[in-house]
């Protein structure tokens, strides 16, 4: 059971107005190295290696991004080139493409004289709305757990890394579980997320910084505690739901919200409601990104030449998420008239 005195949590992020400069979470947690990126091409780079990542913290970039390459060079086809550059750079998340459009309407909008500043001040825009939406969003979240949990210490578990990494302010899934931390005691179960690591890196990182009690979890291990009755309730965060629902998020969730359903605890995946494509029907739609085998097999003893398959992605249908929770509420049940009031 880890937990220390609270510590500060560098941003992950930092607009100086003419510059974005990010911190390299692929050094992680040896290494804070702060990146500076300066355009679009370096922006989808770092998107793509997950020098920057998490849903909403990839949109937030992606915008500084558009941003700073239509202040270079003020064009229409460079905005539109350095779009489709940035959009592409990771497929499954939603905020990443949604961002894009954003600021690439913004200054369409705006006309040939002023591409540059309605860029930057809609980039300004959606930062200051994505700290808003998590501090929102994590009293909603928090809000929801109360209302069923049982007085007293809980054990909750989350995967992957949702927290202050991923996105701007608290974060969403660990944004949630930290206001639940100020609460009431909580002991987290964070699970390894292979096989880059992202919850033994970064969330124990951020959970000790945070001065939360915690412990590691081998991902294989989750089911079985979640059956034991170990565990009250699986907190998320997600990078796409589908109209009807359906969450798409870390490789490994949909695992964890079958346990919880055959548990009877609550599944509770937290993002922002710009992380909701209401064009998709349903989460049979939601493109899943599958990565190099290198990340899979680099360090790994294995026949040479084993064929490896990769998803980052799994999609956990709508009926096993007990919550789905936005800055705008937390919808229960969900169902599609519950989703589009949180969207």
């Amino acid at each position: 059971m880890a937990v220390s005195p609270r510590v500060e949590t560098p941003p992950p992020l930092h607009w100086d107005g003419a510059a974005l400069h990010v911190l390299d979470q692929t050094r992680l947690p040896a290494e804070e190295e702060v990146l500076t990126l300066t355009g679009a091409a370096d922006t989808a780079a770092a998107i793509r290696r997950l020098a920057v990542r998490g849903a909403p913290l990839i949109g937030v970039a992606a915008a500084y991004g558009l941003a700073m390459e239509v202040a270079r060079t003020p064009t229409a086809e460079a905005l539109e080139r350095g779009a489709a550059l940035l959009a592409g750079a990771r497929p499954t998340a939603r905020n990443l493409g949604w961002a894009v459009e954003r600021v690439l309407a913004a200054a369409l909008a705006a006309g040939p004289d002023a591409l540059a500043p309605a860029a930057v001040a809609a980039a300004e825009a959606i930062e200051r709305e994505d700290v808003a939406a998590s501090a929102a969003l994590a009293r909603h979240g928090a809000d929801a757990l109360e209302s069923v949990l049982e007085p007293g210490p809980v054990t909750v578990m989350t995967h992957c890394n949702s927290g202050a990494l991923a996105a701007s302010g608290r974060g969403t899934g660990l944004g949630v579980i930290a206001e639940l931390a100020d609460r009431r005691p909580v002991h987290v179960l964070a699970c390894e997320a292979r096989p880059l690591l992202q919850g033994a890196r970064l969330t124990v990182w951020e959970l000790r910084r945070l001065g939360i009690e915690h412990s590691l979890l081998v991902d294989a291990a989750a089911a079985g505690l979640i059956r034991s009755g170990a565990v009250q309730a699986v907190v998320t965060g997600l990078d796409r739901v589908a109209a009807n629902g359906d969450v798409a998020n870390k490789v490994g969730t949909y695992g964890l919200a079958l346990a919880a359903a055959a548990a009877g605890i609550p599944f509770v995946a937290a993002g922002p409601s710009s992380s909701i494509d209401l064009r998709l029907p349903s989460g049979d739609g939601i493109e899943i990104e599958e990565r190099e085998a290198a990340e899979v097999l680099a360090g790994a003893s294995t026949v040479a030449g084993t064929a490896c398959r990769n998803p980052a992605f799994d999609v956990t249908p709508a009926e096993l998420v007990w919550a789905l929770v936005t800055e705008r509420g937390a919808a229960r049940p969900v169902t599609a008239d519950a989703v589009a009031r949180v969207a």
